[in-house]
């Protein structure tokens, strides 16, 4: 987000539908590339656990309705129905490839990220050329204006594609990974999954310069550069008054509430919690809510719920079906009452009629910028650039590049950076979703290349060791660090490190509201 954020909920009301109660051993196919030695045999594969007898073994045979391949081979007993709900399951995890995942996640979140530098605030709606919004035909030809930029180009790249960084280069920090690598931090170096509001405080101030004094970036208008803006930005003015979370973002202190901002900051928790949506809204609980509430928190605890989903019982075939599978329990969870239920339901609606993204997004502008329907008032407001940093209007683009993007990597990145408004932030999301869900040696193979491994945190950032370079590599093991402790402290499972697996009780989880009306 380069200059940026939106509060409340009700529990889902339609329960899932089962067939029959006979215990099931299935594989869950997440298609990240199968990497032992040979092909993965479109006819048969075989499940590696050591939890299965050799008589049981010798009688599963699966069948494999996808060319495509298929990885991370995952025991689920007792799966769950149609919907997120369980009752007596349990999932196994591999250790070594969720660490895969985990590096899989930070890469295409970089490069989701920085491509989607190139766009941002390029198209916001109303007249002129920032009402232009662009096309799918426009990727690949010259970037336009932002709107704060004078008239100039990006600098990042002269032309509207995909940004890369090389084995010898060095990702940089944005306000897309750089709070989540802070979370990350404080989870693990005070060993705990829960952090408290002085704890995010602390944190945030310790690792983020003051606006009020000189920064190594220099002067941002009347203020030094800090790379925080609107509720991220006032969220940190009060931590340095002496205010910790959820105070915040009480509406009575922060104006800016119901902006975007812990919806590019808080995706990561969802990612601590595999297949445990419940347990990844309680560690999201405070971190949401230092910059956010009403829609702004239900828009972040979708993005929560369907990063954990990720790694959820679910009997597709490939990434577009498991997906939409996900978004549709993430779905569950928003009150239907709320805007941003009704973004997500006109979006879709529009997709299964086939409707073209670029139509969905212009009436999208219409019907919320422009008509303010279903209780959108943004617009009323007179907010600079119409509320272009505002949770809703992003929420709604989200999905468009969700939905149409019908989990290809790359064509998701691409109607992200398209779409408009706030464009890196939905684009980063959803690239690290993808990225965690085809793992890194995926993200290479969907763009067929080899990346930096590297991530300079003190480009925006500060207080970090080897003065703020990291790897995806060590970030992905601290990661898995902190979900051996949430697997054994919140959900009561187990870590086998024999096996290099964790075993995650799935029974009586469904995904519900945490949220105070």
């Amino acid at each position: 987000m380069g200059i940026a954020g939106l509060v409340g909920h009700s529990d889902a009301t339609a329960d899932a539908q089962r067939g029959g109660s006979a215990t099931r051993i299935l594989l869950w196919p997440m298609q990240v590339p199968f990497r032992p030695q040979g092909r993965l045999c479109c006819n048969h594969f075989i499940m590696k656990t050591r939890r299965i007898t050799l008589s049981l073994l010798a009688s599963l045979l699966l069948a494999c309705s996808s060319s495509e391949p298929i990885g991370h081979d995952v025991q689920i007993l007792e799966p769950a129905g149609s919907a997120y709900e369980s009752q007596t399951s349990n999932v196994v995890l591999s250790r070594t490839q969720y660490r895969d995942q985990l590096e899989g996640f930070w890469l295409a979140q970089c490069i989701a990220n920085w491509t989607g530098l190139v766009t941002e605030m390029d198209k916001i709606g109303g007249e002129g050329l920032h009402g232009q919004f662009y096309t799918r035909e426009d990727w690949g030809q010259p970037d336009t204006p932002n709107i704060w930029d004078n008239g100039a180009i990006s600098s990042i790249s002269p032309t509207i594609d995909f940004v890369f960084r090389g084995p010898d280069e060095v990702w940089g920090a944005d306000d897309d990974t750089d709070i989540e690598y802070i979370y990350q931090h404080l989870l693990y170096e005070h060993q705990t999954s829960i952090l408290s509001g002085e704890l995010i405080r602390d944190g945030w101030i310790a690792h983020i310069y003051n606006e009020n004094d000189v920064t190594p970036f220099g002067k941002d208008e009347d203020r030094y550069q800090n790379y925080l803006w609107v509720s991220n930005q006032t969220a940190h003015s009060l931590m340095l008054a002496g205010k910790s979370p959820p105070a915040t973002s009480d509406p009575a202190y922060n104006e800016h509430w119901e902006m975007i901002d812990a919806q590019l900051t808080t995706e990561i928790f969802g990612l601590f919690a595999p297949a445990r949506p419940d347990v990844a809204l309680e560690m999201a609980r405070l971190p949401i809510r230092t910059t956010a509430r009403g829609n702004a928190v239900w828009a972040s605890e979708f993005y929560v719920v369907m990063h954990a989903l990720a790694s959820a019982p679910y009997h597709g075939n490939n990434l577009q079906e498991r997906t939409a599978w996900m978004a549709d329990q993430a779905r569950r969870y928003l009150p239907d009452e709320s805007y941003s239920a009704a973004m997500y339901d006109f979006v879709k609606q529009e997709y299964l009629k086939s409707t073209p993204w670029e139509d969905v997004r212009d009436q999208l502008y219409v019907k919320y910028q422009v008509n303010q329907e279903d209780g959108y008032d943004i617009t009323s407001r007179k907010l600079y650039c119409n509320g272009c940093f505002a949770s809703g209007i992003n929420f709604g683009a989200s999905i468009i590049s969700l939905l149409y993007g019908e989990g290809d990597l790359r064509k998701t990145i691409q109607i992200g950076v398209l779409t408009g408004w706030d464009a890196d932030n939905p684009t980063a999301t959803w690239g690290g979703l993808l990225g965690f869900m085809l793992g890194k040696q995926g993200v290479e193979t969907a763009f067929n290349r080899k990346f930096s491994d590297r991530f300079n945190i003190h480009r925006t950032r500060k207080g970090f060791a080897n003065n703020g370079i990291d790897t995806f590599d060590d970030m992905a093991r601290k990661g898995i660090a902190i979900v051996d402790r949430v697997v054994r402290e919140e959900m009561d499972g187990r870590v086998d490190e024999l096996n290099d697996t964790w075993l995650i009780p799935l029974e009586g989880v469904h995904v519900k509201s945490l949220t105070d009306r």
